[in-house]
């Protein structure tokens, strides 16, 4: 018998049996020990962050309490939902055989045994519920379900994941299955070498990858190196994946779990029992854009040299904080990939006219967002004679809907259900987006209902409460997508009657009314 099966089998023992084996052989037994498979590969895993499971019954909790108690002494153990945190706890009691240590609410276990010194148990529900724990550090950041959480939340709290003992190594480990819904997929870019199908690079299980914040984007790198850029010195993190299924845990073998994952329903069935990350996320009936329309128009997209002329620019200026500031061009109804500078880099008006200017071609007119800090740089582009149109999506629409029934609360709804009419193959326009995933969920996040004969788009605010930040990549793509003539073709058209400076209010054939 191996030593792995000794020690599965000493996990059927009594708190009692245990001591009294221990008399025996003089020696203590350990609290916990992996399965061999992959969760013994995600438990030695010398990656900073360790995604495990696609699966359910991959043996994911275990993992985590496992490492809890032999590898880590300041635990954060997170769900979403605190009443969904009880099954940890009393799992990790049945490990102990006592509750000695816990109390509190939220629940801390203090000392609970082995190497570990304390296990916090948190819950974030709501968009904001993470700053709570705001300075708390950790050396091993616990994310139960991190794909029912937002990314922002995520990468908030990986923040603080960190131990002033320099032999104690600090990791996250997040456990999840296949995102059912849109707001879950960024699950999958964020650990892309491993679960998107289309990524150029693909990673075996539990092979380390190192990736690092270059600029305000999430880059990949060929390894750990420290770098600097821009005089900031750069020090890439390693990730991992590791895929398990309900075959991988002997526990549940020999129970009625297998069946009852075969009895769901699909997309559900291949995405729970065989961790099958292509298998469909249910769209909300009120989504704005389906998600299948957007993945078809980026599925069409390449590189393309030359580019065609440009034709229109989006300039969506970052609002401060963790936003960004992206530039979309479109050319016909082909987008270039997106520049995307962070809110930093473009503290003023003229830093993100210069950036604009940079990107522009073939005299195309440039739709900036002038809400708050957008306003700006609209004034500098103005003063340089650039055909900027002004866009206050609070503004009254000014067109129906495709069928001419229906209107729009206001511009900015006008503008989101355009992007749609343009994104629906029965539209046969050929429109092609860049391949990318933060475009994709800012795209496929807004509801939309009817007041009336009214269509009305959720607001930037409620976006932004489920996304967990701004969506700026889709409201460039937004203002891309205005169809505005260009100045040198209107006064070749009208050679009489030079284009007015735009104003503050997108209506930019205003001054054609009446002339046939």
């Amino acid at each position: 018998m191996s030593p792995a099966e000794i020690q599965d089998l000493i996990r059927y023992l009594s708190p009692d049996e245990k001591a009294e084996l221990e008399r025996l052989l003089q020696v203590p037994l350990p609290l916990w020990v992996p399965q061999a498979g992959p969760q013994q590969l995600a438990y030695e895993s010398r990656a900073d962050v360790i995604g495990y499971g696609g699966a359910a019954g991959g043996g994911k909790t275990d993992l985590a309490l496992g490492k809890s108690l032999t590898q880590h002494q300041v635990v954060a153990f997170f769900r979403k939902e605190g009443t969904e945190l009880t099954g940890a706890i009393d799992r990790l009691s049945e490990i102990l055989g006592h509750r000695s240590g816990l109390g509190g609410k939220p629940p801390i276990w203090r000392a609970p045994g082995g190497k570990c010194r304390l296990i916090e148990f948190c819950s974030i529900p709501n968009p904001g519920d993470e700053k709570k724990y705001q300075g708390r550090a950790k050396d091993l950041l616990v994310l139960d379900e991190a794909a029912n959480m937002m990314e922002a939340q995520v990468r908030f709290l990986m923040g603080w994941v960190r131990s002033v003992d320099p032999l104690q190594r600090t990791q996250t480990l997040m456990l999840f299955n296949p995102p059912t819904t849109v707001e879950g997929r960024w699950i999958v870019a964020y650990f892309a070498p491993w679960l998107d199908p289309k990524h150029p690079n693909p990673a075996k299980p539990g092979e380390l990858r190192w990736f690092a914040m270059i600029r305000g984007v999430e880059t990949e790198v060929s390894d750990g190196r420290q770098f600097h850029d821009r005089g900031e010195l750069i020090i890439p993190q390693s990730r991992t994946f590791i895929p398990a299924k309900v075959g991988d845990n002997a526990y549940l073998k020999g129970t009625n779990y297998m069946a009852q994952l075969q009895a769901l329903p699909e997309p559900l069935r291949s995405q729970m029992l065989y961790g099958d990350f292509n298998a469909g996320t249910e769209d909300d009936p009120q989504q704005v854009i389906p998600t299948e329309w957007v993945e078809i128009a980026m599925a069409r997209w390449k590189k393309l040299e030359p580019r065609p002329p440009m034709s229109s620019m989006g300039l969506d200026v970052a609002r401060g904080g963790r936003d960004n500031t992206v530039i979309a061009t479109r050319h016909g109804m082909w987008f270039d990939e997106l520049t995307v500078y962070p809110g930093t880099e473009t503290p003023d008006g003229e830093t993100t006219a210069a950036l604009a200017l940079a990107k522009l071609r073939n005299a195309a007119p440039i739709h900036i967002d002038v809400i708050g800090v957008g306003s700006s740089p609209f004034d500098v582009l103005r003063g340089l004679r650039q055909q900027v149109i002004g866009v206050n999506v609070s503004n009254s629409p000014n067109a129906l809907d495709k069928s001419g029934l229906l209107s729009f609360s206001n511009l900015r709804s006008q503008l989101w259900w355009k992007v749609r009419e343009a994104l629906d193959p029965l539209a046969n326009n050929g429109i092609a987006l860049p391949p990318d995933k933060r475009l994709l969920l800012d795209l496929c996040t807004p509801k939309w209902k009817v007041i009336g004969k009214t269509i009305q788009v959720q607001s930037r605010e409620e976006i932004i409460e489920k996304l967990g930040r701004s969506p700026d990549y889709g409201s460039a793509i937004c203002l891309a997508m205005i169809d505005t003539p260009k100045r040198a073709d209107v006064e070749k058209q009208f050679p009489q009657r030079a284009l007015p400076d735009e104003g503050g209010d997108y209506n930019p054939l205003d001054f054609l009314k009446g002339r046939g």
